[in-house]
């Protein structure tokens, strides 16, 4: 039996607003991972020696943990403000999603232990753990909210129990490539920011080889969304909403614009609009669903039947407004004051 929420206007509004904050949160969160994921996976692939893996170490080591502060941010949004939604996802998703967390955790002991040692083959260990740490993260990322986006087998009861291989369809692995890609290609600008010298001109020629595989990718992601999801249906009922889209096509423009130009942080900036368009693309996409059912989309849990009371929903509004902002301004200071040029130099002391 379907559980249902009797909502009133007040609660229906706020409701709506924790949608938005939830896909905001998300959409934060993909951008700032996003880059240390990448730069992560392209470590066997760009490091050429043990000063350049030090290098693209200290590239994120100072905003890997401060950038997954977003992901708590947005699971525990999920759990507070749409709790039925959050247990679904820890149930139907609940593999996958231990999955991510594993490695994350692994990824964050890499960095820890790797310089406890001086070994080659233990360096060589928490290598392997963090470049597993990073790739498997992007990509069951990119599979989880592409089975989001083209909704799951939900029963009466709100429940799905695909499992693992049930999310490894085609349109779930599509999004886990893209993810693997787009994150790639945001590592790659982030280390034309931060690295210097052969590294830094590796990473500039990876980025310019990534590019056209991610616009082919997003033309084919998005090609695969209309045929293989309702992603469509509300801006099709709303064509405003198409605005969106101009965001991640002037964000891949912009980059390799700003990237032929060597504005480094230009490019990253506009790797930042298309991830964060391409998020919210989605997210506005499912509204008002959280978890859209397919293919009995009377069984979706939506913001009407999987919101917290209306008191709750308040109180979480307060403190957001006093904690948000406070997250943002920290983060601010510490990409300001850390973000700089890493020299080989460096490296010696």
């Amino acid at each position: 039996m379907q559980i249902y929420v009797e909502m009133g206007t007040l609660h229906y509004y706020l409701a709506i607003i924790w949608f938005v904050l939830w896909g905001v949160l998300w959409s934060v969160y993909f951008i700032l991972d996003g880059f240390d994921l990448g730069v992560g996976t392209l470590l066997p692939f760009l490091a050429k020696n043990e000063t350049e893996k030090r290098v693209m170490y200290n590239a994120t080591g100072p905003f890997w943990d401060g950038n997954e502060v977003w992901l708590i941010a947005a699971g525990g949004v999920t759990f507070a403000a749409f709790p039925y939604a959050y247990a679904q996802m820890f149930s139907g998703l609940y593999t996958a999603l231990m999955l991510l967390l594993f490695a994350l955790i692994l990824r964050g002991v890499s960095f820890e232990f790797r310089s406890k040692v001086e070994n080659e083959n233990w360096k060589r260990l928490w290598d392997t753990c963090h470049v597993v740490g990073s790739f498997l993260p992007a990509l069951l990322l990119g599979v989880t909210f592409g089975n989001i986006f083209q909704g799951l087998p939900l029963d009466s009861t709100g429940f799905s129990q695909a499992g693992l291989l049930g999310l490894l369809n085609p349109y779930g692995l599509a999004g886990g490539v893209l993810f693997v890609v787009i994150f790639v290609m945001h590592g790659a600008l982030w280390l034309c920011i931060r690295a210097s010298g052969d590294l830094k001109d590796r990473a500039e020629g990876l980025a310019i080889k990534v590019w056209p595989v991610q616009v082919v990718l997003t033309v084919a992601f998005l090609v695969l969304t209309a045929l293989m999801t309702k992603l469509f249906s509300n801006y099709l009922l709303y064509p405003v909403l198409f605005v969106i889209l101009l965001l991640p096509v002037a964000g891949l423009i912009l980059m390799r614009t700003y990237l032929g130009a060597k504005k480094y942080w230009m490019a990253w900036g506009a790797s930042c609009l298309y991830i964060g368009g391409t998020a919210l693309f989605g997210i506005a996409g499912i509204f008002p669903a959280i978890i859209p059912s397919n293919p009995n989309p009377q069984n979706s849990l939506t913001i009407m039947n999987s919101a917290s009371s209306e008191m709750t929903l308040s109180i979480m509004l307060g403190v957001a407004l006093i904690f948000i902002p406070l997250i943002i301004f920290y983060q601010c200071w510490a990409y300001k004051l850390l973000a700089t040029t890493i020299t080989e130099e460096d490296m010696h002391y």
